[in-house]
């Protein structure tokens, strides 16, 4: 349906296939409807002033729908982003018969680079890999960012996995085992 962009200064082999998801991996979506029980009966007039046609009509409640839909997967992208969202869903519009614009497609643009210690970057992959898989219906990219997250998260395992007990002691103390917490939650 849509996807997740990326911003990262992080060249490993996981975060590069999480690089460069635009809308163009949006699914497309079908036009020429055939259900015609949901069509609208009533005349309706494009921007113009003009009277559509039946299958301009079919068109517009299409395109309508499809909109509905990019909107709600890239906000559920959004809601859990968990702080990484480094922007606001963009949409990629098409102009229907009607004259409106409607989103065919979308993008939430999230901050994959690795964190400060292997314990953030543990956490940061797991918020990107549920912010990919957010929505009712995933698209191929957002499977394509969950699996590059989870091996993200298997990389800052095995560096975690790799310390001597005394640096794990040292970073449990320093309450490194977690993603910063905001202002609000460290008061409650």
């Amino acid at each position: 349906m849509s996807g997740i962009g990326v911003v990262s200064s992080a060249s490993s082999n996981a975060l590069n296939l999480l690089r460069g998801i635009s809308a163009a991996e949006a699914k497309t979506s079908d036009l020429n409807s055939s259900d015609s029980n949901t069509k609208s009966k009533s005349a309706q007039t494009a921007s113009s002033g003009n009277t559509l046609s039946e299958s301009e009509l079919a068109t517009v409640e299409s395109m309508a729908k499809r909109d509905r839909e990019v909107r709600q997967h890239e906000q559920a992208h959004l809601a859990v982003s968990g702080g990484l969202a480094t922007s606001g869903a963009s949409y990629s519009m098409e102009t229907g018969p009607d004259g409106k614009q409607y989103a065919m497609g979308g993008e939430v643009k999230i901050d994959v680079g690795p964190g400060n210690t292997p314990e953030e970057t543990l956490s940061k992959a797991r918020i990107i890999q549920a912010a990919a898989l957010a929505p009712a219906d995933p698209s191929g990219a957002d499977r394509a960012i969950a699996a590059a997250a989870a091996a993200m998260a298997q990389n800052a395992q095995a560096e975690i996995a790799k310390r001597s007990p005394t640096e794990q002691k040292l970073a449990a103390h320093y309450g490194q085992n977690e993603y910063p917490k905001s202002a609000l939650a460290t008061s409650a």
